[in-house]
C-alpha cells in the first residue's frame, strides 16, 4: 500500500475536473484574427484540457501557446503554461523537465507577486520532492504553499495542503500525524462543499489503515471515495480508488477483487498514457498471482512492468526479475523471442532514425534557402522604402521652397505695389478738391479697400511662409496663425502641452501644414462655427486632435479621401511615419486625430 499510495499523493495537487472543453473551437479561437487575450486564454484552456487525458498533447500544445505567449511579452501566461507542462512532464516521469519548467514559473510568479498562482506551483514543486523522497525540501515547499492560502484565507487550498503534506508524515512513519491532517482537510471540504476533495481525504485515510491492517475500515473509506467519484464522472480519480482498492483486497487476501480492480484502473491509465500507474498495478498484479502460485502469470507481470519502469527509471525490481526468471524457465524462450523482436524493433528505429535525418537536412537546407531569399527581399523593400522617403521628403521640400518664393513674391512684389498704391491715393486725396461727399466716400472706399488688400496679401504670405514658426516653437506659430484668421464668425481654441521645446524642424513644419490644411477644410468645406486643436507630446511622440462641429462627410466615400486637401493631411503624417484617423459623419461634424513618433 506505501508504494500505491506514493502514486496516489502525487496527483492530489493536479486532479482538477475540468468542463468538457471543444477543441476544436477553441483551435478555431487560436487561428482566429481575434485579439490576443481571447487567443492565448484559448490555448491555455486546451493544454488544460488534455492536462489529465492525454500528457504528449498536453506537452505539445503547451509549447506552441508558449511561443504565442513569448512572441506577447506575456510573462503571466509564461509561468501559468511552464507550470501545466511541468505537470504533464511530471505525470510521464520526466522529474528534471517538470522541475526546471516549476522553477521558471516560480521565478516569474514570485516577481510579480502574484501570490494566487504561485501558491498551486509550491505544492507542486514540494510532491515532486516528496516522490525523490527529499522530505525535508518537500515540507519546506509545502509550508510556503499554506501560508500563501493561509494569507488568501482559501479554505480550499488550505485542504490540499493538508491532504498533500500527509503523505510527507507517512513515509516518516508518524501516522498519527497523517490521519489528524487528512481529517483536518476532510472537514474543511465538507464545509466547503467540495465532494472530490472529500474523496482524496478517504482515500488517504484509508491508505494509513491499510500499513495497520484495518481492511474493512480501509475498504469502507474506499468505497465510501469510489461512490463520490461515480457520481462525479470523474474517471480520472476512479482509477486511483480502483488501484487503492485492489492493494487493500491483496493486502486482505480477497485476490478476485484484487485482479478486478487493479485490472479495471489499468485500463484507465492505458488509456492517458500514465506508466507510473500501470507499473504499480502490474506490480500488485504479480504479487497477487505470486500468492495465488500462478508463478508463469506472476513472471508475465513482472515483465510488463519492468518494460514500463525502464522507460522512466531503474528501480531494484530488476533484481527480481532476474530472480524470477531462475525460477521460471519456460519463459526463457518467451523472452528470446521478446528479445529478437526488440532487436529487429531496432533495426527499424534505425533506419527510421537514418531517414529522419536526412529528411531533416533537407529542411534545414530548405529552410536557410528561404532565410536567405527573405533577407533579399526584406533589404530591397527597406531600400524601396527609404526611396520613397527620399521622394516624399524632396517633394515636400520642394513644396516649402515654392511656398517661400510665393510668400516673397506677395511680400515684396504685390505687397509693395499695394502699400504704394494706397499712399499715391492719400496723396491724391489731399492735392484734389472733391466737390461732393458722395465723391469723397467713393474715394475714402477706394483706399480702405487697397488698405484691407494690403494686409490680406501681408497675411497670407505670411500664412504661406510663418515667421513664427522661423523665430519660435510650434505653439507659438500654431496660435499666431490662428489670431490672424479673418472669419469672424468662427471661434478657434487651441491646447498646447510639452511643445515649448524646439523639435526637428521638418516635423514643425509638417505638423503646422496639417493645422493649417484642417483649419482652412472647417472654414471652405465644414460651414464650421467652433473650432478645437489640441496638441500633446510625451514619451511616445505627439498626439493631436483637430475637432469642428460642421457639416461633416462620409468616411465610407473613398471619393473624399483623393482631393487634395486629405491626402495632403494623410501624406504628411505618413512622411513622420505617424498615424492619422478620421471620425465624422453628414451633420456632426468631424474629428482628425493623429500620432506622430518623435
Amino acid at each position: 500500500m506505501n508504494r500505491i499510495k506514493l502514486l496516489i499523493f502525487l496527483l492530489l495537487s493536479t486532479v482538477v475536473t475540468h468542463a468538457q472543453v471543444n477543441t476544436d473551437s477553441l483551435r478555431a479561437v487560436i487561428n482566429s484574427g481575434r485579439p490576443y487575450e481571447e487567443k492565448v486564454n484559448a490555448a491555455i484552456n486546451l493544454v488544460k484540457s488534455f492536462e489529465l487525458k492525454n500528457f504528449d498533447s498536453a506537452i505539445i500544445e503547451g509549447d506552441k501557446a508558449l511561443q504565442m505567449a513569448r512572441k506577447n511579452t506575456d510573462s503571466t501566461s509564461v509561468a501559468e503554461l511552464k507550470r501545466t507542462i511541468g505537470v504533464a512532464n511530471y505525470f510521464k516521469g520526466n522529474y528534471d523537465v517538470a522541475a526546471k519548467n516549476y522553477y521558471e514559473s516560480i521565478a516569474i510568479l514570485e516577481g510579480k507577486k502574484d501570490k494566487k498562482r504561485l501558491a498551486p506551483v509550491y505544492n507542486d514543486l514540494a510532491k515532486l520532492y516528496r516522490k525523490t523522497k527529499d522530505l525535508d525540501r518537500s515540507i519546506e515547499n509545502y509550508n510556503k504553499a499554506s501560508a500563501i492560502y493561509t494569507e488568501l484565507k482559501d479554505t480550499s487550498g488550505i485542504s490540499m495542503i493538508l491532504n498533500e503534506s500527509g503523505v510527507v508524515y507517512e513515509y516518516r512513519e508518524d501516522y498519527k500525524e497523517a490521519i489528524n491532517r487528512y481529517t483536518a482537510s476532510m472537514k474543511l471540504a465538507e464545509a466547503a462543499g467540495d465532494s472530490l476533495s472529500v474523496s482524496y481525504s478517504l482515500s488517504n485515510i484509508a491508505g494509513v489503515y491499510v500499513i495497520e491492517k484495518k481492511y474493512e475500515l480501509a475498504e469502507a473509506n474506499l468505497l465510501r471515495a469510489l461512490y463520490i467519484r461515480q457520481e462525479l464522472k470523474d474517471s480520472f480519480a476512479m482509477a486511483l480508488t480502483f488501484s487503492d482498492l485492489g492493494v487493500a483486497m491483496n493486502a486482505k487476501g480477497d485476490y478476485p477483487k484484487a485482479i478486478k480492480y487493479l485490472t479495471l484502473s489499468n485500463r484507465v491509465a492505458e488509456r492517458l498514457k500514465y506508466p507510473e500507474l500501470q507499473s504499480n498495478n502490474y506490480t500488485e498484479l504479480a504479487a497477487v498471482a505470486q500468492k495465488q502460485g500462478d508463478f508463469q502469470k506472476a513472471f508475465e507481470f513482472f515483465t510488463k512492468r519492468t518494460a514500463l519502469r525502464d522507460s522512466l527509471y531503474d528501480l531494484e525490481k530488476t533484481r527480481q526479475t532476474k530472480e524470477m526468471e531462475a525460477k521460471y524457465e519456460s519463459a526463457k524462450k518467451e523472452q528470446q523471442i521478446e528479445a529478437q523482436k526488440s532487436r529487429l524493433r531496432l533495426q527499424t528505429f534505425l533506419f527510421i532514425g537514418i531517414g529522419g535525418l536526412i529528411l531533416l537536412s533537407l529542411l534545414f537546407a530548405n529552410s536557410q534557402y528561404k532565410r536567405y531569399r527573405l533577407k533579399k527581399e526584406t533589404q530591397l523593400q527597406a531600400e524601396i522604402m527609404k526611396q520613397q522617403e527620399m521622394a516624399a521628403k524632396a517633394v515636400m521640400e520642394a513644396e516649402e521652397n515654392e511656398r517661400e518664393r510665393i510668400a516673397k513674391d506677395l511680400h515684396d512684389g504685390v505687397g509693395q505695389m499695394m502699400s504704394a498704391a494706397k499712399m499715391n491715393l492719400s496723396a491724391f486725396e489731399s492735392e484734389i478738391h472733391l466737390t461732393s461727399d458722395e465723391q469723397k466716400k467713393s474715394l475714402e472706399k477706394i483706399i480702405q479697400l487697397v488698405d484691407e488688400s494690403c494686409k490680406e496679401v501681408r497675411t497670407v504670405s505670411h500664412i504661406m511662409m510663418p515667421n513664427a514658426l522661423l523665430k519660435n516653437n510650434l505653439s507659438v506659430a500654431i496660435n499666431d496663425f490662428v489670431n490672424k484668421l479673418s472669419q469672424k464668425n468662427l471661434r478657434v481654441q487651441v491646447s498646447t502641452e510639452g511643445l515649448d521645446e524646439r523639435l526637428d524642424s521638418t516635423i514643425e513644419t509638417v505638423l503646422y501644414r496639417v493645422i493649417q490644411e484642417c483649419v482652412h477644410n472647417a472654414i471652405k468645406h465644414a460651414g464650421a462655427t467652433t473650432l478645437d486643436i489640441s496638441l500633446i507630446r510625451d514619451r511616445d511622440g505627439i498626439s493631436g486632435t483637430i475637432e469642428d462641429n460642421g457639416k461633416g462627410f462620409d468616411i465610407a466615400d473613398k471619393d473624399k479621401y483623393e482631393g487634395i486637401g486629405l491626402k495632403n493631411i494623410i501624406t504628411r503624417i505618413g512622411y513622420l511615419k505617424g498615424t492619422v484617423d478620421f471620425d465624422s459623419a453628414p451633420g456632426r461634424g468631424t474629428l482628425i486625430a493623429l500620432h506622430v513618433p518623435v
